[in-house]
């Protein structure tokens, strides 16, 4: 049975989650968040009577920061951690200097505050997948997916029961919340998360364990919710840029609408999810994807 760990990012509860497992061969963790909620991971560990030094495999969903930015100051730590990774996300963790520099763009003076550090990880720590492998770290059965959609470097990670889905899976806060999609640049591709959705929506699983956040039942009911979160969120941009709005107005028209849906869920959505996913960027990844579409077309 997979532990959730909140590593209460920013000071908040119930944003941004690790599962850690055991496998028999040390323990496993899904999505180590960033350096700056590290010392929340180590608490949350101590918890359950383990330290850092106890993970042996770091299962990295994706590399975005909010997922993957504390695995380079833990694969120094630990020097006989594995980190999983998906092929076209290996390169950014072994000299993530690319990535920083695109997050400082966007968050400036902000970025020691929000997400730390991010320290290469050694080639000879990592593990390269594609998905579609099947890893036996200890006893237990480990299958990656590719899934990408939310990213291209996306997978998904399916354990007997359990189905670790970070962010293709959608941000629901808790059960109130319909899930909803997290659409930051530069990856969205909307046919490709259908797909992935279809794929996921196929296994053999009880439980999905969402980085943002918790656990929840894997049922129809929570694909068909966040599809239409999908669709209705992309015709909104897609609408706005037809109509000659600049990100400015659809930022606002999008933030509006989200926050009466999520408001009608709990009053206190709208604040946590802005820390999940900020709208503006959802707006900017989804004005990204339509203007890219339309360039195609007229290519």
């Amino acid at each position: 049975m997979p532990q959730l760990i909140d590593l209460e990012f920013q000071g908040a509860s119930g944003i941004i989650a690790s599962s850690v497992f055991d496998t028999g061969d040390g323990l496993a963790v899904v999505d180590c968040g960033p350096s700056s909620s590290l010392p929340a991971l180590e608490a949350g560990l101590e918890r359950f009577g383990a330290r850092l030094e106890d993970v042996r495999h770091l299962l990295l969903t994706h590399i975005h920061l909010d997922h993957a930015g504390a695995a380079g100051t833990l694969a120094a730590r630990v020097p006989d951690l594995r980190v999983y990774v998906h092929a076209r996300g290996a390169a950014h963790l072994q000299a993530p200097e690319r990535l920083m520099a695109s997050a400082a763009q966007i968050y400036g003076d902000q970025m020691d505050t929000l997400w730390g550090e991010m320290r290469p990880v050694p080639a000879a720590q990592l593990t390269v997948l594609d998905g579609g492998e099947t890893l036996t770290p200890g006893r237990v059965e480990v299958r990656p997916l590719y899934t990408p959609g939310h990213a291209v470097h996306h997978l998904a990670y399916h354990v007997g029961p359990d189905l670790f889905v970070g962010d293709v899976g959608g941000i629901r806060l808790d059960r109130r919340q319909s899930p909803r999609p997290p659409t930051p640049p530069p990856d969205i591709d909307l046919p490709a998360w259908q797909a992935s959705i279809a794929l996921l929506r196929d296994v053999d699983a009880q439980t999905l364990h969402l980085t943002h956040f918790g656990s929840h039942r894997h049922e129809a009911a929570h694909w068909d919710a966040l599809e239409r979160n999908m669709a209705f969120d992309a015709d909104l941009v897609r609408q706005e840029l037809e109509a000659g709005a600049d990100l400015a107005r659809i930022t606002e028209r999008y933030t509006e609408a989200l926050g009466e849906a999520l408001v009608l869920e709990g009053p206190d959505l709208p604040s946590r999810y802005a820390l999940a996913c900020p709208p503006w960027m959802s707006v900017q990844g989804l004005a990204r994807y339509w203007t890219r579409a339309a360039a195609r077309g007229r290519a």
